[in-house]
């Protein structure tokens, strides 16, 4: 008989906020948003106090402001940040060596077979929540169940500072009963489309066949199709491989002349040229995002037969993204990233010259 896999997803609560009002008492109880608080800035984080007032992360501070008045905007501190998650990563490993980081605040781990010989996967998420508590003063979220699907979802059930199990038996009744908009890789569009075609919870999507859900969503059809049963066979992965490096700007002012927008895309070029060199990704896909100051977003993405690795080479290829884009209105945001990693044991291609 196959063993029952134990998963457990943890999330942190309002982490860059809840880091803000750790360190500094004078925070705490109030409204926080992280991130830029002028006209042009954006909500990076809020907290729990902030979020009753409608304030979300990728909120424009000014909209945020005119929700809650009385907002406090904090600028982000990453490198902070990042030594506080390292700490939680420490705490994982206490556990078991079976972690997957999906972000700086989060991760999944197999504790099937775990180092504290422990049989029940809640007993573990308490003591890990505890652990991370003692360790760094904040807390966070669990959710456990057989698979990462249905243990992501758990997590959010009880926030903050919540623990929710999906047992083996409650599986299908649950996942039946999911509004299709809470399920894990549904997003908004997605979601939109299945509730134009009568789907609205997991009993819903779970009557369509597979040829039926891959004609409609692609390859994501397979995937939909398995979890609306419950089922999701993807293993923990420790040795997760990152997809991709981007980096953002948001303009003081928005702009409409690809003369001004080429000026500022090429800040946005060298910044993100550090962080590839930072984290020693090796990528051969550049994609353009601009947002338009209607808060539409529209990308280009151009792979090449070579590592992107140079600033020329990377403002060429923005440059020619951007030439395909009709402006039709001014932007307000521009994003680049690269991604398509290319293999480690891959050699590197002759530089082409433009």
């Amino acid at each position: 008989m196959e063993e029952t896999r134990k998963i457990i997803h943890i999330d942190m609560d309002a982490f860059f906020a809840s880091v803000e009002q750790h360190d500094n008492p004078e925070l705490r109880n109030k409204p926080v948003a992280v991130g830029g608080g002028g006209d042009r800035g954006v909500v990076a984080a809020a907290s729990y106090e902030a979020r009753k007032y409608g304030v979300r992360s990728a909120m424009p501070s000014k909209i945020a402001k005119r929700r809650c008045p009385h907002l406090i905007f904090v600028r982000g501190r990453h490198e902070r940040y990042k030594e506080i998650s390292n700490q939680i990563m420490s705490v994982f490993l206490e556990f078991t060596d079976l972690v997957e980081p999906l972000s700086i605040d989060e991760a999944f781990l197999d504790v099937t077979h775990n180092k504290k010989n422990l049989r029940s996967a809640t007993l573990i998420a308490q003591e890990i929540k505890s652990r991370i508590k003692e360790v760094t003063g904040l807390t966070a979220s669990a959710g456990i169940s057989v698979n990462k699907f249905l243990a992501k979802i758990a997590s959010d059930y009880r926030k903050p500072d919540g623990l929710f199990v999906i047992t083996p038996k409650e599986v299908v009744a649950f996942v039946e009963d999911l509004p299709i908009d809470k399920f894990f890789g549904v997003g908004k569009v997605t979601a939109d489309k299945m509730h134009r075609l009568g789907i609205f919870k997991g009993r819903d999507l779970k009557t369509r066949s597979l040829p039926e859900l891959v004609r409609l969503f692609g390859k994501a059809g397979a995937y939909y199709f398995q979890i609306s049963r419950g089922i999701d066979n993807r293993e923990v992965n420790p040795n997760r491989i990152r997809k991709s490096v981007g980096t953002e700007h948001t303009f003081l002012n928005d702009l409409a002349d690809k003369i001004e927008i080429k000026k500022d895309m090429e800040h946005t070029a060298k910044d993100l040229l550090k962080r590839i060199q930072n984290s020693g990704f090796r990528g051969r896909t550049l994609t353009l995002k601009l947002k338009y100051s209607d808060f539409e977003q529209i990308t280009r993405s151009k792979t090449i037969f070579q590592e992107i690795d140079r600033i020329d080479l990377l403002m060429k290829l923005a440059e020619d993204l951007l030439n395909q884009i009709d402006l039709r209105v001014s932007i307000r945001l521009i994003g680049l990233s690269v991604s398509n990693q290319i293999d480690e044991k891959e050699p590197l291609q002759l530089t082409l010259d433009f």
